[in-house]
């Protein structure tokens, strides 16, 4: 009894944003952006991308880079590519990057179809991807 009572405490710090924390979601004013390769820095994927917004002092970015470069790895067409947020001020600020890492999934166009905001789960990359692809 006494342990589930710390537990139900420790989620209810996280609170409403702790718990969507890494989550893909769709965001409506993304709808029909498309992103190119002069942009980000680095070549589309033939079936689709994955966009790491990050920052030099990031310690949740660099489990996101190994989470979406072996995605990558494991989907033929799907390429990872990191942006430096800081040296794209510009860009972070017109696709509203309010954080790092923020990592956006881009079908084969350079259509922004997903977005996620903290450090991802693989299953939820692998989903993003296939809703891409």
């Amino acid at each position: 009894m006494v342990c589930r009572a710390v537990l139900a405490a420790a989620g209810a710090d996280e609170g409403p944003y702790g718990r969507r924390k890494g989550r893909t979601r769709v965001r409506g004013h993304d709808d029909g952006r498309r992103l190119g390769a002069a942009e980000l820095g680095g070549e589309l994927g033939e079936r689709a991308t994955l966009v790491q917004f990050s920052s030099a002092f990031c310690a949740p970015c660099r489990a996101t880079r190994r989470v979406l470069a072996e995605v990558a790895g494991m989907v033929p067409g799907v390429t990872h590519v990191e942006v430096d947020a800081e040296g794209h001020l510009d860009l972070v600020r017109e696709l509203e990057i309010l954080k790092t890492p923020t990592v956006l999934v881009l079908d084969a166009g350079g259509r922004v179809v997903r977005r996620a905001t903290g450090q991802p789960r693989r299953a939820d990359v692998i989903a993003a991807v296939g809703e891409a692809v």
